[in-house]
């Protein structure tokens, strides 16, 4: 049976505020009018913008038409771009894929614009079709559905979070899906009369997929000397496969589950100063093997992206390098522990032992493991060279002596392209 699923735009795929009420702000700036509050802004989601300039600012026509392309003066050059794919977003449309469907977009935003930001977020492969306002077709909600439906096809849906979605759905005859994530709400969308009101992203999958098994999502690992800003760059990359609909999980090794977060209080204690270098690797390999199976696999299953602060590798530099057991030892060590569970990508965040421990001795008091000597954490340094020579590909490496932002912006661009290749 042929499905065909056809979605609004903002709102719906993605949270599209940011950038169209900065639009409408510089409007209503260019043309003289006070700054609009925050009730009246809500209120340009979703609706076509001569009918909301002059609907929610009083502007007459003439007036509605200049501020619409002023609007559009900024958005097309900056506003398009501040956006967010929803979360769950990238499951649902791959899940559609995956079943078969003829997947859509009717959108009142103009349709230039509305290609450039599926583009720009990776997502135009799971698209059949792109419709919007354009030069042979109107903003009126049913002739844009019309025109983003198939030829052909047994079932078809209108999914959308304002009531004009429900009304255009309803008046070219398909079923409709109103979703309370997006700009609408719950009284709206059942007044307009949805088929079916979905709270979520997982609704809409639960409604329209009913039993599908989700995509997998993907393991990464971020990796460096202590000091090297792993920190402040999970919190970087996270915000950045975020606004493209990834959804992440943060975990940490040693911990991330009650067992394996046990074992790392006895692993950098300082009372635990005689603890022996096997007894030390082995307990690692004891948490990541719990942590292996109640954290990263079941998150991967489910779709998510697992964001790691250290795997395997920190073994083997640490206890490998550092303690000179021996890379390869280690990582027999951690064989049925890891078993074959490994990161798509490593982020290597690249600085040299003398200049991570100084930054590192100048945020707080050192653990057991950063009070070890000089020659220690060259060892260790050492044998992270080794692993990315090892493994090349795996490896993402930048240089961390570069400003935070300049570090996240290339590990954005290095991570997002791997995942949206793992897509394809």
């Amino acid at each position: 049976m042929r499905k065909a699923v056809i979605f609004d735009l903002d709102g719906t795929l993605t949270q599209s505020e940011e950038g169209i009420w900065n639009c409408v702000r510089y409007a209503a700036d260019k043309l003289g009018f006070e700054e609009p509050d925050a009730a009246t802004l809500h209120k340009f989601i979703g609706p076509p913008l001569m009918f909301s300039f002059q609907e929610y600012m009083g502007m007459d026509f003439a007036t509605a038409e200049k501020a619409v392309a002023a609007y559009r003066e900024r958005y097309s050059v900056v506003g398009l771009f501040e956006n967010r794919v929803y979360p769950g977003i990238r499951r649902l449309l791959r899940t559609l894929k995956q079943q078969g469907c003829y997947v859509g977009i009717a959108t009142g935003k103009p349709q230039a614009f509305a290609q450039r930001i599926i583009e720009h977020f990776g997502l135009s492969r799971y698209f059949d079709s792109i419709i919007g306002p354009g030069e042979h077709i109107g903003s009126e909600k049913d002739m844009l559905i019309r025109a983003a439906l198939p030829e052909t096809y047994d079932e078809a849906w209108m999914v959308g979070d304002r009531k004009f979605d429900v009304e255009g759905g309803r008046a070219v005859g398909i079923r409709t899906i109103g979703v309370g994530y997006g700009y609408g709400d719950e009284e709206e969308l059942r007044t307009a009369g949805c088929d079916v009101y979905a709270a979520t992203v997982q609704d809409v999958i639960d409604a329209l997929c009913p039993g599908a098994v989700p995509p997998s999502g993907a393991f990464l690992s971020i990796e460096g000397l202590d000091g090297s800003g792993k920190t402040t760059q999970i919190n970087l990359i996270t915000d950045a496969m975020e606004r493209y609909g990834y959804e992440v999980i943060h975990s940490r090794e040693p911990g991330g589950c009650k067992v394996a977060e046990a074992i790392r209080e006895v692993l950098l204690s300082v009372d635990n100063v005689g603890m022996t270098d096997i007894t030390e690797a082995m307990l690692y390999a004891a948490a990541r093997a719990q942590h292996v199976r109640e954290v990263i696999r079941p998150a991967v299953a489910a779709g998510k992206v697992l964001l790691c602060d250290r795997f395997v590798d920190s073994s083997v530099a640490y206890q490998g390098g550092g303690r000179q057991l021996g890379v390869q030892r280690i990582l027999d060590i951690n064989a049925p522990a890891v078993d074959g569970t490994l990161p798509m990508a490593t982020i290597y965040l690249d600085i040299d032992h003398v200049t991570s421990m100084k930054r590192r001795a100048a945020a707080s008091t050192l653990d057991r493991m950063e009070m070890e000597a000089d020659s220690f954490h060259a060892r260790t340094e050492a044998a992270y060279r080794e692993l990315i020579a090892r493994d090349p590909q795996r490896f993402v490496v930048v240089d961390a002596t570069q400003t935070p932002e300049e570090i996240g912006k290339q590990v954005a661009q290095q991570v997002l392209a791997r995942l949206m290749e793992a897509e394809a």
